[in-house]
């Protein structure tokens, strides 16, 4: 008796470590999505011989997929009958079987009306790892690859993480900031240079050295309570080397080029080039983007949906307000339209802005909704694309001298001339630098003004502003002495910085010249209809001064900058049918009011505000 007994215990804590093993993602979802069908993804030692069992009255097991690895199954559940439940499946092989207890949630009703961000946002690009360290417990923690937390090498991690963003939500109400964008905060296990989150290990977990899945909703939580938005980056294109799914892989058509490592070209233009060769087209989209992240086939459909779901996953758990999506013309074309419309079936209006890096408007409105060049191929859906253009521009237009007739803000009026092409401008994401490009500035500044210009005009201009961190301190970097060089920390951000510029007395006397202009801009543009949803209108440079109009209704600003280093006089009767007879306004920027009669003088790099 006791020989059976003590056998019989014995089984039972082999299935129970054998539970153990056997893991699904994702590891919970809700009841009452407009998608009817589920995925989950099972992953345990050989658990493709167990056979599946769903026990529940409400759902229903469609299909059983096994993958050339054993260490896969793949369930499709229908769910269009679902009610918040926690239901048993069990998995049986002769006589072994496991039991997993899956939970259905309730569905927060709020999550189908999430507020998304559009143009009368100006998003704060934040790099976590660099930003603030709020948790020093987190930094050196065990992870299943090694790595060196060391603020003196660009390419290892800092410490900076979630919990150093939430201290510092105070600190970007008060700049104005509408929303922030993330860069990937999913864990990134790989060894030293994955800092940058591009790297992912895991769908369904926030990197454990940025904070938990649990602490990033709270910050969503806690910025939405301050009217700020949280716009998450997403990445399909491919995962970090040290993914389990290169260490047991799933199938080989789960991934492109296994065999033998294929750079991608990075050619965007295959397509709509019409010229294009098939090698040229197979080399952009399965060439992998570096040797350490290994480019996923998003033409095969199990990893397709295992992808479309993880992103629907996020936004329904944490009610994320936006996604970046990062590399999108390299993922497939036809399974990025799939995604689009799976992410608007459940978040109708939801804004998503793919990476288009281009230097071409008309490229780069391929790929927007709409697109009045796209008539090859299937319309993208997507909602917002990137001014990589504008960003090329800005690096020297406003930094070098406007001529009479060319150079300087001569090639911002050109480039504007083109947003023709786009079929909804202001879904255009403008900006003047990002994690992945050198600073707006590549050296300290002594003077402000090229630097007010830009930005300036980045918050007057039509589409949606984006400003990367450390902008409103004048944060400097050209990646041609390291790519770090524009990641570097925020003075202030970890306990043992000399100096914190988050605060007034850290700051230098033009730090916070540049910080009260920035601020000043911001929280005239917050609530600004005008500047947010309005029209444009642009006259041509008249003696190296810009002059363009935004206007909504019966309302109107008139923005003037002198391109020139010269004090220059401009005749304002061009500008009539801005001006539209009033005698006089107020700038904006110096409070002072102007007199609107036939000559207008303007001191050198002089930008006026007219409201």
């Amino acid at each position: 008796m006791k020989k059976t007994i003590l056998s019989f215990l014995l089984f039972s804590l082999a299935f129970i470590l054998q539970a153990q093993n056997v893991k699904i993602e994702p590891a919970f979802w809700w009841s009452g999505m407009q998608e009817p069908e589920l995925q989950l993804m099972v992953c345990g030692e050989n658990i493709a011989a167990f056979r599946p069992e769903i026990k529940s009255n409400n759902v229903r097991l469609k299909e059983t997929v096994t993958l050339e690895s054993p260490n896969y199954l793949i369930l499709y559940l229908d769910i269009s009958n679902s009610v918040p439940e926690t239901f048993d499946i069990t998995f049986t092989n002769g006589r072994r079987s496991i039991t997993y207890n899956y939970e259905l949630k309730q569905r927060n009703p709020s999550r189908k009306n999430i507020q998304t961000f559009d143009s009368s946002d100006v998003l704060y690009l934040i790099m976590p790892d660099r930003f603030a360290n709020g948790d020093p417990l987190n930094d050196q923690i065990p992870m299943r690859m090694s790595y060196i937390v060391d603020r003196s090498t660009p390419n290892r991690r800092h410490g900076g993480d979630l919990k150093g963003v939430s201290n510092y939500l105070g600190y970007l109400l008060d700049l104005g900031i509408t929303a922030i964008w993330f860069n990937p905060i999913l864990e990134n296990d790989m060894t030293d240079g994955s800092y940058h989150g591009y790297a992912t290990t895991n769908y369904y977990r926030v990197d454990p050295r940025l904070g938990t899945n649990e602490e990033f909703v709270q910050l969503v939580t806690d910025a939405n309570a301050k009217g700020i938005k949280v716009v998450k980056d997403m990445i399909f294109n491919h995962i970090g080397s040290d993914h389990p799914w290169m260490l047991d892989i799933p199938s080989r058509d789960w991934f492109n080029n296994l065999d033998e490592y294929v750079q991608t070209n990075h050619r965007h233009q295959v397509y709509f080039d019409m010229y294009v060769s098939d090698y040229d087209t197979k080399r952009m989209t399965d060439g992998w983007f570096v040797p350490t992240m290994p480019d996923l086939n998003q033409r095969n459909r199990h990893l397709a949906k295992y992808l479309i779901q993880s992103s629907i996953w996020w936004i329904e758990y944490s009610g994320i307000n936006g996604i970046r999506q990062d590399t999108y013309p390299y993922a497939d074309y036809m399974m990025m339209i799939d995604w689009v419309r799976a992410v608007e079936k459940e978040y109708p209006g939801y804004n998503i802005v793919g990476e288009i890096w281009l230097q071409n408007p008309i490229g780069t409105s391929f790929w927007q909704k709409n697109s009045r060049v796209n008539n090859i191929l299937s319309d993208t859906e997507l909602k917002s694309v990137m001014d990589f253009q504008f960003f090329d521009l800005s690096q020297t237009a406003f930094f070098e001298e406007t001529g009479m007739w060319n150079g300087g803000l001569h090639s911002i009026y050109n480039h504007m001339a083109y947003d023709f092409i786009y079929p909804d401008i202001n879904n255009v994401m403008r900006f003047l630098d990002n994690h992945d490009t050198d600073r707006f500035l590549k050296e300290f500044p002594t003077d402000l003004s090229n630097w007010k210009q830009g930005i300036t005009f980045l918050l007057t201009m039509t589409g949606t502003p984006q400003i990367y961190y450390g902008t409103e301190i004048l944060m400097y970097g050209n990646k041609s002495r390291f790519d770090g060089d524009i990641r570097l920390d925020f003075p202030g951000g970890w306990a043992d910085d000399p100096v914190n510029k988050f605060t007034r007395e850290g700051r230098n006397d033009i730090e916070n010249k540049a910080f009260d202009f920035l601020r000043k801009l911001l929280h005239w543009r917050r609530g600004n209809d005008v500047i947010a949803f309005g029209g444009m209108k642009h006259y041509n440079l008249q003696n190296a001064v810009y002059v363009y109009e935004r206007f909504l209704n019966d309302k109107n600003v008139i923005i003037l900058m002198n391109g020139s280093s010269n004090e220059q006089e401009i005749n304002l009767d061009r500008y009539a049918e801005s001006i539209k007879g009033e005698t006089s306004r107020r700038d904006l920027l110096s409070g002072r009011t102007l007199l609107l009669n036939n000559i207008l003088t303007l001191s050198p790099k002089e930008i006026l505000i007219l409201e």
